[in-house]
């Protein structure tokens, strides 16, 4: 397995997503490859794969880095491990990658959600060390 940074969409990025996306929300449709072009020339952020023996994208995430007045912080989003790659510590892998590149950006933390059914990824966050916060969470459709 191989962890690596993306630094361009191509239709196998677009492949990938339009297969991972459904296994992690029925909300939001997968991106376009215009949205991937996007992400990645997006200086904030930094799109991540994780890739099997054979090569094939078998997982994602987007870590974005961010400053604000009380310094820099960190998101990451949109985590999904194909379910054939379960279980075989291709999260932990890409997660522990994820930390280096943050604290390589100067965040003071990195923050993420997670839905409570997704009993076997927030063991993991725990795991690795995330906690979980007493916080209320806000959003408004725009």
């Amino acid at each position: 397995m191989q962890v690596e940074l993306v630094t361009r969409a191509d239709e196998e990025l677009f492949d990938a997503f339009q297969r991972l996306v459904p296994q992690l929300t029925n909300n939001n449709p997968p991106p376009s490859l215009n949205d991937l072009i996007a992400l990645v020339r997006d200086s904030s952020s930094t799109l991540m794969v994780a890739r099997d023996e054979s090569g094939e994208i078998v997982a994602a995430l987007t870590l974005t880095v961010y400053r604000v007045p009380t310094g820099v912080r960190s998101i990451i989003e949109d985590v999904i491990v194909d379910v054939s790659a379960r279980g075989q510590g291709v999260g932990e892998s890409l997660i522990k990658r994820t930390i280096e590149i943050a604290r390589e950006k100067g965040a003071s933390n990195i923050s993420l959600t997670c839905n409570p059914m997704r009993e076997s990824a927030n063991r993991l966050y725990q795991k690795m060390g995330f906690k979980k916060r007493e916080t209320n969470a806000y959003q408004i459709k725009l």
